[in-house]
């Protein structure tokens, strides 16, 4: 069937890159107008029926809220805005897009001033003498970077754009745009010739290859204690569903790795939590008996084996299986016998039409016992009655006030650890943290697009007073849009991590009201300075109607140390 032209009559660049959006199934923009952009800010004003433009106070949190946009949707979070500024400030959430396999489009410039390039103009990252080199610099943290210097590449620029990060691995994909394309028009003419978006986007990976399959699957059966090992891939799969039947099926405990955190409930009767270094000591225990390891969708760092301990995880003493939809990340860190190459959640249900029904009740007593023997989120200090707060007390009255189907969104430091460690999720998909960058900054732009894509449920930013600094012009953002974010700040006047690991200098800070600052701001405040007070809090907070804040004097008694596997350390 013939393909027709993307193009029926002229338009501005710019209103075609808005159309290509739009046909893309991309239905937010993150940014701030500044440099030659403002072109495209422009366009979408002209559509905002179909595309909402998020204005944010600082190129941070339009990085961090298109990732989570992207984490969420499974389709590119756009971060729109000057080329500089772009990179210099917005960085955290390309890393962690990088890093975690998010899609995501940088539609940035090159901020130049032509006929002037070669004269050092200010702000030109054309990368001639007296510039900066704005392809290199955006290379060394994206999948790839197109280049458009006249309309019809700007146009098929981001196009290309999304079909590379969305393919294969996802990640970030910058597009950088001179002034020139965006300043011209396009057509049923334009060279390159433009062919509908449609057409560029790549089909879902599929399955892995039968024999392999088959193999694989005679190897799982005769396992006598398999575990999976479930990743951030499950999460990108949106494979929630197959690894809950996957783990029924097999009566297998499940595991995750950091970035796995809740991909299947931790209330299931088959959930262990977290592995590794900051793992709960019953999925570390259970690992490390299996005589087979399934792992779906995980690179296996370092942070997830405990600095790579073979008396948790061993290809010496275990049978490994391992599903990845990139090759290179299959039997990277240890050799898999069985290399499944394939998308997850499709692996996964094919795992289940080869496998043999298994006792689900032997699989559920094998988790039971490792909880009766090494505890299971039922430790004394969710009920700590302690003034500074204990963290565990506050994640014990999150427990009890969210519902099930909230959402958690984490920042980096101490307060991550003590939610990775800590909090028990009761629903998949419903704890989002920045695992494979870490950065501070990120619970609250997070939660932003968090309550953008999912605007009936509860959502919950956790960090640190160090983070909440950082960011805390993000409820200015939350204000403007109307987005009723509830905040925890785990304040203990102290950069939590680096006070335990380095001692008090350079990690301590003055004693803020956090409460007081997100009023004058015009949101809703709570200081919180003992346990009982947690709970009334919450739920106030909870009912505001408007973005809140919960600033809890935190103790700093406990520490990530504390939280830490003995077969991490020494």
């Amino acid at each position: 069937m013939p393909v027709p032209p993307l193009l029926t009559e002229p338009v501005p660049a710019p209103d075609a890159i808005a159309s290509v959006l739009q046909e893309a199934g991309i239905d937010m923009v993150f940014g701030i107008s500044g440099g030659h952009t403002g072109t495209v800010f422009a366009a979408l004003s002209r559509c905002q029926n179909a595309i909402r433009t998020v204005l944010v106070r600082e190129e941070s949190l339009a990085g961090v809220m298109a990732e989570v946009y992207g984490r969420l949707t499974g389709r590119p979070g756009v971060v729109l805005g000057q080329g500089p500024w772009v990179l210099g400030n917005g960085l955290i959430g390309t890393i962690e897009a990088f890093l975690s396999s998010t899609p995501m489009l940088l539609l940035t410039d090159f901020s130049d001033t032509p006929p002037y390039s070669l004269h050092g103009p200010y702000q030109s990252g054309t990368g001639d003498y007296g510039s900066w080199d704005a392809r290199r610099a955006f290379g060394g943290v994206t999948k790839q970077v197109f280049s458009a210097l006249e309309p019809g590449q700007a146009v098929q620029a981001t196009q290309l754009a999304i079909k590379h990060a969305t393919a294969g691995q996802p990640g970030p994909v910058a597009v950088l745009l001179s002034i020139a394309a965006l300043s011209g028009q396009v057509g049923p003419e334009t060279r390159p010739r433009l062919y509908p978006t449609s057409h560029y986007l790549p089909p879902r990976a599929g399955g892995a290859p039968e024999a392999a399959l088959h193999e694989a699957a005679r190897a799982i059966a005769a396992a006598q204690r398999p575990v999976i090992v479930a990743g951030n891939g499950v999460r990108i799969a949106r494979g929630f569903a197959p690894l809950q039947d996957l783990a029924e099926r097999l009566g297998c405990p499940v595991v995750t790795t950091p970035s796995g955190k809740g991909v299947l409930a931790e209330t299931h009767p088959l959930a262990l939590g977290v592995f590794g270094t900051y793992g709960t000591a019953a999925a570390n225990a259970c690992a490390a008996e299996a005589d087979l390891v399934l792992v779906v969708g995980s690179k296996l760092t370092a942070s997830d084996t405990a600095r790579e301990n073979t008396a948790l995880l061993d290809p010496g003493r275990q049978v490994f299986v391992q599903v990845d939809v990139e090759p290179r990340n299959a039997a990277w860190t240890f050799p898999a016998e069985h290399q499944l190459l394939g998308d997850a959640g499709v692996v996964m249900q094919q795992l289940c039409g080869a496998l043999p029904e298994r006792d689900r009740a032997a699989g559920e007593a094998r988790v039971a016992a490792h909880r009766a023997a090494h505890g299971y989120f039922d430790g004394p200090g969710y009920a700590a009655a302690d003034a500074p707060v204990h963290p565990q007390r506050i994640i014990g009255a999150l427990h009890k006030v969210l519902p099930e189907d909230a959402l958690i969104t984490c920042d980096a430091g101490e307060n991550r650890i003590f939610m990775m460690h800590l909090f028990q999720t009761r629903a998949p998909g419903t704890f989002i943290q920045a695992a494979g960058a870490g950065p501070m900054g990120f619970a609250i732009p997070a939660a932003l697009a968090a309550k953008l894509v999912h605007p009936d449920r509860v959502v919950v930013a956790v960090c640190g007073d160090g983070g909440f600094a950082m960011t805390m012009n993000g409820l200015m953002t939350a204000i403007e849009h109307d987005l009723p974010i509830v905040v925890i700040v785990f304040n203990n006047s102290a950069l939590g991590w680096s006070l335990h690991s380095r001692g008090p200098f350079a990690a301590e800070f003055k004693d803020f009201d956090h409460a007081a600052i997100a009023s004058a701001m015009g949101c809703a405040g709570f200081r919180v300075e003992r346990p009982e007070e947690l709970e009334p809090a919450l739920e106030a907070a909870l009912a505001a109607g408007r973005p809140a804040v919960v600033d809890v004097r935190t103790s700093l008694a406990t520490s990530y140390i504390d939280m830490t596997s003995p077969l991490a350390k020494g």
